[in-house]
């Protein structure tokens, strides 16, 4: 039998809870130490967890699509454990741009600033507790064995009720036609912005604009990390609204991978030294042209799958 959704979400879904611990215990250990470089540290795992979060959350959609209809699966068990991920997966994401605009920060001041690095500290920390809660949430779906208390599930760890709930979500999306569009237009806006952001900062590593240094140009990534959160959010209606159009396609699944090459390349050139210290008339290095080629490459490839999502597979 084939590698099937259910299969990667299972290889996965521990990522999430297993890196925020190792992110939050990274980030005490160097306030206990007063250890810079343990701090960024700590802060870059954040950040990648958050990267590493979005396709667990995607898959973990697919995944309890694939499985309801099994004996012993509760539907209200699947639902109340997509709601406590979307709790936890938005904390999540919130958590992984403030690390990284903390390390942004901290490239451009002599020190991280405390108002950042105490922000990231309970971010961090109620991402772990939120991140435990949906993990215990999803287990007891197949595994009775580890309830308390044995009755229907969906009661279970007092699950997250309100607006931030897929269903309410879906519904807010679909009852009202000008969502659609209004998120469209957004979607398409913030992809021009980080698209322009980072082809400039990439261009310049590349030979571009060299009367420019690059850090001239480096504070302009906080406006493109602007619309890489405004095309996640709306990304996230569109799937919250129609999940099956996309975890049915292939060319989503492309997508996705292409955007967390994107994101991990936005990381390179936040933290990484080489680039940073390149003044104006300054030539990179032959690796770090290569890394802005494929950086450049990702978001092409992000674009591309996303406009064959209508004509790649069969789900729209």
């Amino acid at each position: 039998m084939g590698l099937t959704i259910p299969h990667i979400h299972l290889l996965l879904n521990h990522v999430p809870t297993v890196g925020t611990v190792a992110g939050v215990g990274l980030l005490l250990l160097a306030l206990v130490r007063r250890n810079d470089h343990l701090l960024r540290a700590s802060f870059e795992v954040l950040f990648v967890v958050a990267l590493a979060t979005l396709p667990v959350y995607l898959t973990g959609v697919a995944a309890g699509n694939a499985i309801i209809e099994l004996e012993g699966v509760s539907d209200d068990a699947i639902r109340t454990h997509e709601t406590a991920a979307l709790l936890a997966f938005v904390w999540m994401m919130i958590t992984g741009f403030f690390a990284w605009l903390a390390l942004w920060q901290g490239r451009r001041l002599p020190q991280l600033p405390r108002a950042s690095v105490g922000a990231v500290l309970l971010l961090s920390v109620v991402t772990l507790a939120l991140m435990g809660r949906a993990a215990t949430i999803g287990g007891e779906i197949r595994h009775p064995e580890i309830l308390v208390n044995p009755e229907p599930a969906a009661a279970a760890v007092g699950a997250p009720v309100g607006w931030l709930q897929s269903a309410v979500i879906a519904d807010f999306v679909t009852q009202y036609p000008w969502v659609w569009p209004a998120a469209e237009a957004l979607h398409f806006l913030g992809l021009c912005l980080v698209l322009g952001v980072l082809l400039a900062v990439n261009l310049r590593i590349l030979g571009a604009m060299r009367a420019l240094s690059f850090a001239s140009l480096h504070r302009l990534l906080p406006w493109g990390m602007l619309g890489f959160a405004l095309n996640l959010v709306t990304g996230m209606l569109f799937f919250i609204a129609a999940a099956t159009q996309y975890t049915e396609n292939i060319a989503f699944l492309w997508k996705v991978i292409f955007l967390g090459l994107a994101g991990a390349h936005l990381l390179y050139l936040t933290v990484f030294s080489n680039t940073w210290g390149l003044q104006a008339e300054a030539e990179a290095a032959p690796l770090d042209k290569l890394v802005a080629a494929g950086g450049i490459g990702a978001w092409v490839g992000v674009i591309y799958w996303g406009r064959m999502l209508p004509f790649i597979g069969n789900a729209f």
